[in-house]
């Protein structure tokens, strides 16, 4: 089973910190896997806080692009975090390619 995956921004809060108006502080996204041979999807939604901002290196709100801040979010969500954001949407996959349902007990009446 190979997935693909694809990452979006799907919300940002932004404040004042110093001189630089809108500056990113917080950020909302989603992966999404999609299984190569069945078509299936699953997801996972994250939030991930970034720390203050570096004047030398901050980027006007105007100027962002959706790549930048994934880059962001991309530098975090490494190792161990990865890991387990990638196992919930392989588990929810894996759930729509072999469905399990609950049953009655058999002695139940």
């Amino acid at each position: 089973m190979a997935i693909a995956y694809t990452w979006e921004i799907t919300s940002l809060k932004t404040t004042t910190e110093g001189s630089n108006e809108n500056a990113v502080v917080q950020t909302y996204w989603k992966k999404t896997g999609t299984d190569s041979v069945s078509s299936e999807t699953g997801e996972f939604s994250g939030a991930t806080p970034l720390s203050s901002v570096d004047v030398a290196s901050f980027t006007a709100f105007a100027d962002l692009t959706e790549v930048n801040v994934l880059a962001w979010i991309q530098a975090v969500v490494v190792g161990q975090y990865e890991d387990h954001v990638n196992e919930v949407i392989l588990k929810q996959i894996n759930e729509k390619i072999t469905p399990v349902s609950e049953s009655d007990l058999p002695w139940a009446s």
